[in-house]
């Protein structure tokens, strides 16, 4: 497969694929392919699996698109405006995402449901108890809100986030729940009162423009009804 990422705001990334060669998506996520891409809806990895993607944010039944007698195109748009970010995934090597993160991914890739051993940082961490869980083998591409920001952290390096910030981190990262120093700050910083530390060693991607921080900030220009 060969891809390739294109646009700023609102990017979509375009798939050139082998004969015989299968990619994988949520429901709805296809926009455009050549004729000769035959789709074939599925639990991919049981009835199990599929339960647990529900829990993760995602559909029940799973898209798989197979290039038929020659080589074909698929494209996947992001559904938010942000980013695309094309990520390696290796059995030695699984990536914990964000809820509905994941856009598509070869078929070697697997989609689990991640579940946050911490209680704290289920609770306060501003991600959930649950989040999504990429392995396998091959190329995911995951939907970023706003731009992407990567660090590399070293063993027991870590780096402060603010809830809704964290997008994906490897495997080999841990998350915990920080307090805000101070009662002052808790009450008047408007910060909230826990950030999501975050422990390498591994990859850690964080997002600008959280889906959640942009409802809080359109909230007030919403028509407010009574109930009725």
């Amino acid at each position: 497969m060969r891809y390739k990422i294109v646009g700023e705001s609102l990017p979509v990334v375009i798939c050139d694929v082998e004969p015989g060669e299968t990619l994988f998506t949520e429901r709805g996520s296809m926009s455009w392919m050549s004729p000769n891409m035959e789709m074939d809806t599925t639990t991919h990895g049981g009835l199990g699996k599929a339960l647990g993607r529900i829990f993760a944010g995602e559909a029940m039944f799973q898209n798989k698109y197979t290039a038929m007698g020659g080589p074909g195109q698929i494209a996947f748009a992001s559904s938010f405006p942000g980013s695309i970010k094309a990520v390696e995934i290796t059995p030695g090597c699984p990536m914990i995402v964000q809820k509905s993160a994941f856009l598509a991914g070869e078929e070697g890739v697997e989609l689990s449901v991640f579940f946050q051993k911490k209680l704290g940082a289920g609770l306060f961490g501003g991600e959930g108890f649950i989040m999504q869980k990429l392995s396998g083998n091959g190329t995911a591409f995951i939907e970023i809100d706003g731009h992407v920001c990567e660090y590399n952290l070293g063993p027991n390096q870590t780096i402060v986030v603010n809830s809704g910030h964290l997008a994906a981190m490897d495997a080999t990262c841990t998350m915990n729940v920080k307090a805000v120093p101070g009662v002052k700050n808790m009450i008047f910083g408007g910060e909230g009162l826990f950030n999501t530390e975050v422990r390498g060693p591994g990859r850690v991607y964080l997002q600008t423009m959280p889906v959640s921080a942009v409802a809080r900030t359109l909230r007030p220009y919403f028509p407010q009804t009574n109930g009725n």
